[in-house]
């Protein structure tokens, strides 16, 4: 099966409309890339990346909705309510947004079986106040899983269920997406920048180390190839949500892993209220 001809080809390309905005891509580097989610011990970096700006196109993807697909672009859109009142509730979204997402991706994949297994939480003023579970909007182009932690995460979610022969599981098709949306206000800064994954090649994707106090991920950092194609949807709301594709077991010309990242929007009004949203991750089982 072979899915490389991505639709968005020039012609398409040129009769969207588009914003020039910086994007932050990993400087070509000899050693692994590493950075730590907490504090290291002394003398140790956080992190070793090192990031180059490139003023890049990024298209408004909205004219071309209907027309995408996770199998290909490696994103896509839905436009759907949610029954969460607070998305700060973890307990809300525990028992109410996973169970939404997990029939959500089963409709838009297909699939046999979805299980979320965990979120996050973006707002940089509540981050910068420490708030526990909430994060500053990452600006660095990057995939959330690799070629091989695709499976050891999957794995260890599946072992963590107590799922009966994880290995069964994973022997057939698999993949990891991220349902993106926002949770308060009209997004207006610091969007979320998605990469068609047919545009990127095997060579811009660099291994890195996600260093947690218990264990240590992996993560693909992007380094700049001129042709990366950029979408965004702008404006986005509350009742809308975007899925990416962070991995997949298929190697048969599928999407396998969408770059992202969040950027300064050159159209945000200066007073713009910080940008408020969730990303919820989701292993999705094709049985096949």
């Amino acid at each position: 099966m072979s899915l490389s001809n991505s639709i968005l080809s020039k012609p398409v390309l040129e009769d969207l409309p588009y914003v020039e905005a910086v994007l932050n891509y990993l400087t070509p580097m000899a050693e692994k890339p590493v950075y730590y989610t907490y504090e290291p011990p002394p003398g140790v970096p956080k992190q070793n990346q090192v990031y180059e700006k490139h003023k890049l196109p990024i298209r408004n993807a909205r004219p071309i909705i209907q027309d995408l697909s996770l199998d290909r672009e490696g994103f896509a859109y839905a436009s759907v309510n949610s029954a969460v009142r607070d998305f700060y509730d973890d307990d809300e979204v525990r028992h109410i947004y996973y169970r939404e997402a997990e029939e959500l991706l089963t409709d838009v994949t297909g699939a046999k079986k979805v299980l979320v297994f965990d979120h996050n939480l973006r707002n940089i003023e509540r981050a910068k106040q420490g708030e526990n579970g909430v994060e500053e909007p990452i600006k660095q182009v990057h995939t959330d899983f690799t070629a091989k932690s695709g499976y050891s995460r999957a794995r260890a979610v599946l072992t963590a269920l107590g799922t009966d022969d994880p290995d069964e599981l994973l022997r057939h098709r698999f993949s990891i997406v991220n349902v993106w949306r926002p949770i308060a206000l009209t997004v207006q800064e610091s969007p979320l920048a998605v990469c068609d994954a047919q545009s990127i090649a095997p060579k811009d994707l660099v291994v890195a180390d996600l260093v947690y106090r218990d264990r240590v991920g992996e993560t693909y950092e992007i380094t700049y190839n001129p042709a990366h194609r950029w979408f965004y949807f702008p404006q986005l709301q509350p009742n809308e949500a975007l899925f990416i594709k962070c991995f997949d077991s298929a190697e048969d010309g599928r999407a396998r892993f969408a770059a992202h990242t969040a950027f300064d929007d050159p159209t945000s009004p200066p007073d713009a209220p910080p940008r408020e949203s969730i990303e919820l991750r989701a292993l999705v089982f094709y049985g096949n």
